[in-house]
């Protein structure tokens, strides 16, 4: 069984940096697989079981990086021999995410190695009480920390401006001062930056570069050369005899200031995740034997009952057990309008109670919640990439060496045919500055991670990041009738009866529809309501037909015209005339004979008709899959304007027609109920799930529609349209201004103006570059479903 974890990276600066990580985890044995974002800095892995994490996080040391491990004690109470030891080691090293868990008897404490972004303190403390010990408070060394750009920046800035007057001195009419003194207050700015060194000894070191290596090289030699030229100020032509010091320190500055401004980037980019998180209440208020007391709300254990007061946010999920209320779920699902709720009513951790108090039991906490099932669903489609960033990781791969190559020529062309040495020095410096395989390596992440979160604001969770780009390049939608293109809530129209009441009839069918979540079951068992409840034995379901089972004695059939068809069983006129009516037929029979008809109807939902002719606008195809009659079937597709309709359609023929459409080469989006259809979810090119706030879970499709709202898979389509148009652009401009900037900076216009590019214009055009991409991919957030219009 594969074992999936989350490992953060620290260090990583630009694409570059992700293949090398990507490169060095899958050559890290029992990895299945390694994905790796440079937006949110994680390694999402998929491993072997019995995968020693020591020796994936060695191969992401060994290539330069730091994997973000967290350590912690944690006293353990109730120990008493080494079978205990044992029993508490084995319970926390089973968690995903433990790398490793030693437990000290004599001082009663476990000392635990962990990765943060896979498994939580809480998780660990909790698997030691279910081994049936007691953890107590202990603390956490390490963690991840908070970016220090800004504190390097604030050390940087002030050198480097002060570094610039002493060097701009004499331009300025002000008193010069001894040059040397430009080599001392650069310092703390090339301290300041020491990073960008360390992590290019690193890459020097393995013979991988990137972003740091351009950096280190282009500020570390404006210092060297200009110190140089202190020193040995003869051994140097008149003409190359120039100070650099401002360069170097203001080339840091202003990287770093880049840095802390993609850093705020980057944190807006995952603040779905964050605000998704932040709405879990921090106190439950416990009712145990008639009392109330408030504990901390990660206490909470399934079975637990809490009060929740009207204005308060629930503190898990779980199912109302008294009161009634209106709770306000539009932060998970996007849906504005509260939702009633009363006893046997699912509730979700998070969401805010309204005008009532609701006594509620605990059914689920911690990462079992639909909140963390959010977040980590979120964080997993964020991971994905789609092809144009795999070819770009491949580029960016060769790219520093490339730039390299570049300064190295740009620099030997000069000196050998140009004005001298401080000019070809100026030359191969600019190149250096002005690559940034950074905009590369963030152009996917960015835009993907904030589509992800601003989707989840609007009730659509991408369970696969390649939903997303497949759904921006479908062209037909094939929409399930029952419950998607419906509303799933089907009424008994008529009942014909052929040898018995209507009553009798009526308590037969709902004696074998009992216990049913089908939609017509429903449709029957709520029109015998007040009926008497007959029993039912050995009641089977025929996949496709309906069911079977025995009642007072005699062995029934439910179902629809096949099963009618298969059983050899005679239809009088009027009962076989039923589905031409438009409405679904279901038949009631026994061996030889049919002992009564139903007409059931499922009204199509009211925005179905504007979402089809949405889908239309948007240049799809719409097609009508069901496995009901065709009459019924016809009837809701012409309500909606959907021209196409296969009906009579099995679950396996589902699978079927899908396949043939993309025989054909089309590219199918399937919309459907995610229970009956998971087959043709998996089989389309994207499954959409229309599901609820409460059933996240569900295994079928790529994508959940929280809202059952076929304006969801508009929304959806024209957000992903628009995430891969963002992708695109970003490419472009990572691109673009590589391909004309790189010969700018080379010298490419000295001939026609004399000048060369400043090389602190290209350490900021650098940061430029890739402040664009970030600030291109956030105009995402603004995304606003649009306006619909009945067609």
């Amino acid at each position: 069984m594969a074992l999936e974890v989350k490992l953060g990276v620290k260090g990583m600066t630009c694409a570059a940096c992700v293949a090398r990580v990507e490169r060095a985890l899958q050559r890290a044995e029992g990895v299945e697989e390694a994905r790796v974002n440079l937006t949110t800095e994680e390694a999402f892995l998929r491993l072997k079981e019995g995968v020693d994490l020591k020796e994936v996080l060695k191969r992401v040391e060994e290539a330069g990086y730091e994997p973000v491990l967290a350590r912690a004690e944690i006293p353990v109470k109730g120990m008493t021999c080494a079978a205990c030891v044992a029993r508490v080691e084995r319970a926390i090293q089973r968690l995903p995410g433990v790398v490793s868990a030693v437990v000290n008897l004599t001082a009663e404490k476990a000392f635990v190695e962990y990765l943060p972004d896979t498994v939580s303190l809480a998780r660990i403390r909790q698997a030691i009480r279910e081994a049936g010990y007691e953890p107590l408070e202990g603390g956490e060394e390490a963690g991840k920390e908070a970016p220090t750009y800004r504190k390097d920046l604030l050390l940087a800035l002030p050198f480097a401006l002060l570094t610039l007057l002493l060097a701009m001195g004499p331009m300025l009419s002000l008193p010069r001062l001894p040059e040397a003194l430009q080599a001392f207050t650069a310092l703390p700015a090339l301290y300041a930056g020491r990073r960008f060194f360390r992590q290019a000894l690193a890459e020097v070191r393995h013979r991988a570069f990137g972003m740091s290596t351009l950096v280190a090289l282009g500020a570390g030699s404006a210092y060297l050369y200009s110190f140089l030229v202190l020193l040995f100020p003869e051994a140097l032509p008149e003409q190359a005899r120039h100070l650099y010091f401002e360069a170097g320190a203001v080339i840091l500055a202003l990287i770093l200031l880049g840095k802390h401004l993609e850093e705020g980037a980057k944190g807006k980019a995952s603040e779905a995740i964050r605000k998704l998180l932040s709405l879990r209440p921090k106190t439950a208020r416990v009712v145990q034997e008639g009392e109330e007391k408030e504990i901390p709300a990660e206490a909470l254990i399934p079975g637990d009952l809490v009060r929740v007061l009207p204005g308060e946010r629930i503190p898990a999920d779980g199912v109302v057990v008294e009161g009634q209320s209106h709770v306000d779920e539009s932060m998970l699902t996007g849906e504005p309008l509260p939702k009633a709720k009363g006893p046997g009513d699912e509730v979700v951790g998070g969401t805010v109670n309204g005008e009532g108090a609701l006594l509620v039991r605990v059914s689920r906490v911690g990462e079992a919640t639909v909140l963390a099932q959010m977040a980590r669903m979120v964080e997993e489609a964020q991971a994905y990439k789609p092809r144009v960033q795999e070819l770009a990781d491949r580029i960016a791969s060769v790219f520093v060496p490339v730039v390299l190559g570049i300064a190295l020529l740009t620099f030997l062309l000069w000196l050998l045919w140009g004005p001298g040495l401080s000019h070809a020095f100026v030359a191969a410096l600019s190149v250096l500055l002005i690559a940034c395989p950074c905009a590369m390596g963030l152009a996917t992440p960015a835009a993907i991670a904030v589509a992800t979160g601003r989707a989840a604001q609007l009730g659509l969770l991408f369970r696969k990041g390649t939903a997303l780009e497949a759904l921006a390049r479908a062209d037909t939608v094939v929409l399930d009738k029952t419950g998607t293109l419906t509303l799933g809530r089907p009424t008994l129209v008529q009942v014909l009866p052929f040898g018995l009441s209507r009553e009798e009839a009526l308590s037969l069918a709902a004696a074998l529809e009992r216990g049913s979540e089908h939609p017509i079951a429903k449709a029957v068992l709520e029109a015998a309501k007040d009926l008497p409840s007959l029993p039912a034995e050995e009641v089977r379901a025929l996949p496709g037909e309906g069911v079977e089972g025995w009642v007072g004695g005699r062995r029934l059939y439910l179902g629809g015209p096949a099963l009618m068809d298969r059983l050899g069983i005679p239809l009088p006129e009027e009962a076989r005339a039923l589905p031409e009516t438009g409405y679904t037929p279901l038949y009631l029979a026994e061996e030889g004979r049919l002992l009564s008809a139903f007409a059931v109807f499922d009204p199509p939902r009211p925005e179905a008709k504007e979402a089809v002719a949405a889908l239309k606008a948007l240049g799809l195809r719409p097609l009508l899959l069901t496995g009901d009659h065709p009459a019924p079937a016809k009837r809701v597709a012409e309500a909606v304007g959907i021209p196409e309709v296969l009906a009579g359609v099995r679950p396996e023929g589902k699978v079927e027609a899908v396949k043939r459409l993309q025989e054909s080469g089309r590219k199918v989006v399937f919309v459907g109920d995610g229970i009956n259809d998971a087959a043709a979810l998996a089989q389309a090119d994207v499954g959409l799930a229309m599901g609820s706030g409460t059933d996240i879970a569900l295994e079928a499709g790529d994508a959940i529609l929280l809202i059952p709202d076929l304006r969801g898979v508009v929304n959806a389509i024209l957000l992903a349209r628009r995430t891969l148009r963002t992708i695109y652009l970003n490419f472009f401009w990572a691109y673009a201004y590589n391909v004309l900037l790189i010969p700018v900076a080379a010298g490419a216009l000295y001939p026609f103006t004399g000048l060369l590019l400043n090389p602190m214009l290209a350490a900021a055009a650098m940061s430029l570059s890739s402040l664009f991409v970030l600030t291109n991919s956030l105009r995402l957030r603004g995304f606003r479903p649009p306006s619909f219009t009945a067609a």
